[in-house]
């Protein structure tokens, strides 16, 4: 491979691939001159010189020698006596510095040992790259993947998502799947980005179907209200295959936030949920109200009353006697859910609750014990949005 086959390859590199030359060429003239160094050890890396020439497409390399006087003289490889540097020319004076051309064969030797293998190496990190740059811009958003295998041993889920050049092999590991959702080789689904992260291998695409994340973006997708910021998303709580509760407000008052969400018919959320393979939402209005919005948050259940608790993130939600168990929901999920909407620790009591006598002689300590069937609280982190 010689200089003018380099321009070439690389010329065409840039057309098909979209791969810059003078990325490529910095590869080149870094491989020359790693791999003269390595058959003159004694010449250092600075005085070894590679010039480029697009306009003739040619490479030449120089040995770059400092001028010492005869007395100083001891290292021949990088330095040359100023009697030797006047046989070039007559104008040279102690400290100036000399180009000596590397013989051509020499040159072309190196050159045609390296620059293929170099060529082929920056194509593929000049490809990480261009798949990292892709695909960071991509973050927390909704991509749709191609199952290309199953692991039968973990359940880990190998996806392609993107297309051309710019494809990756995505892994979507079991705690980032739905539970009890079946994929198979060849079906197309949507995920969402958590991250991006550039390894020795390339591009490590992040993604997860049980994120809140997908069900916000989900709606961006489905309900233009939503898109265009009319409408926005306050917080999500989500328990992946089985329920979601998200918390919506306006930003026009002439517009309905749930509404818009739910769609003509339920249109809307039903694409939502058929592409969350039948997973619950609930769509609550967001107060800015804490007790307003706990209330809301409790859905379906009615609410008689919110008493926020002074000093805390906590309050008693009283419900009628009928609804605590709605309110609770099934093995507590729907208490569990609200709590992590709002962000508050919320105590579900009956209306008809009474709370139990202290009895004279019983440790305060064990006072105010209340039945499980009585009651139920719920402890958890605010919603996410993403």
């Amino acid at each position: 491979m010689n200089p003018a086959e380099i321009f070439a390859a690389l010329e065409m590199l840039e057309q098909e691939r979209g791969i810059s030359k003078s990325f490529m060429m910095q590869k080149i003239v870094h491989a020359i001159t790693t791999a003269y160094q390595r058959d003159h050890k004694d010449v250092e890396e600075e005085n070894i010189i590679v010039e480029v020439d697009e306009e003739r497409k040619d490479l030449r390399m120089f040995v770059q020698k400092v001028i010492v006087d005869e007395e100083d003289y001891v290292d021949p490889a990088n330095e040359m006596p100023l009697e030797e540097a006047r046989t070039l020319s007559g104008r040279y004076q102690i400290g100036d510095t000399v180009r000596i051309p590397v013989d051509r064969m020499e040159f072309g030797r190196i050159a045609a040992g390296n620059g293929k293998q170099v060529i082929i190496q920056g194509l593929r990190e000049a490809e990480r790259g261009m798949v990292y740059d892709e695909f960071n811009s991509k973050q927390h958003e909704i991509l749709t993947g191609v199952v290309t295998r199953i692991d039968p041993r973990n359940g880990a889920v190998s996806l392609r998502i993107g297309t051309g050049t710019e494809s990756t092999e995505a892994l979507l590991l079991p705690g980032e799947q739905v539970p009890d959702e079946t994929l198979e080789e060849g079906m197309h689904i949507k995920v969402y980005v958590v991250d991006v992260r550039l390894s020795n291998r390339g591009a490590q695409v992040l993604i997860s179907r049980t994120h809140p994340g997908l069900v916000k973006r989900l709606f961006e997708l489905e309900v233009p209200e939503i898109f265009d910021g009319t409408v926005e998303v306050k917080a999500i709580a989500r328990e992946a295959g089985s329920r979601t509760k998200m918390a919506v407000w306006s930003n026009d008052e002439n517009v309905d936030p749930i509404g818009a969400c739910v769609g003509p018919r339920g249109q809307r959320v039903a694409g939502i949920v058929e592409e969350l393979r039948g997973e619950k939402i609930d769509i609550i209005k967001y107060s800015e109200d804490p007790a307003a919005f706990i209330a809301a948050a409790l859905a379906p259940a009615d609410v008689v009353e919110v008493r926020m608790e002074e000093g805390g993130k906590a309050c008693r939600c009283v419900v009628p006697d009928d609804q605590l168990s709605l309110a609770i929901g099934k093995e507590g999920q729907n208490a569990r859910l609200a709590a992590r909407l709002t962000g508050y620790k919320i105590d579900i009591k009956p209306e008809h609750y009474e709370e139990p006598e202290e009895e004279e002689d019983a440790p305060e300590e064990a006072s105010g014990e209340i039945p499980e069937e009585a009651a139920g609280t719920e402890t958890a982190p605010g919603g996410s949005e993403e």
